[in-house]
């Protein structure tokens, strides 16, 4: 059986955590607690769902933590948009990002399909 740190999706989400926090630094003091704080908490909510589905004996407890995985990977990429949208984020960086979430999100989908497939 794997670790949880050779999930590829896991490792993935730790490098998207590592960058928001980045970001998040950069952000003028009052725009961190206001969307810094949301974007933070839900890029890091991707990974910490991972972990704990990951944590769990029974296939249905496990899935319900990957779709809500899923769901902050979702509201992350609306919290991404707002950051390029109002102008903290330049435009390489905001499709680097973007292009990594998008990654994220085919290599979960996979990932929950093939335990789908596997039951």
């Amino acid at each position: 059986m794997k670790k949880l740190g050779d999930l590829q999706v896991y490792q993935i989400s730790l490098q998207l955590s590592d960058r928001a926090w980045k970001v998040y630094r950069q952000l003028p003091k009052q725009f961190q607690f206001e969307i810094g704080s949301q974007f933070l908490r839900a890029v890091d909510s991707i990974g910490a769902n991972i972990a704990e589905g990951y944590g769990r004996y029974h296939y249905r407890d496990s899935m319900k933590f990957y779709y809500n995985a899923r769901g902050s990977l979702w509201e992350s990429k609306h919290w991404l948009l707002l950051l390029h949208k109002r102008d903290f984020l330049e435009e390489q960086e905001f499709n680097e990002f973007l292009n990594s979430v998008e990654l994220l999100g085919k290599k979960l989908n996979n990932f929950i399909g093939r335990l789908k497939d596997a039951k």
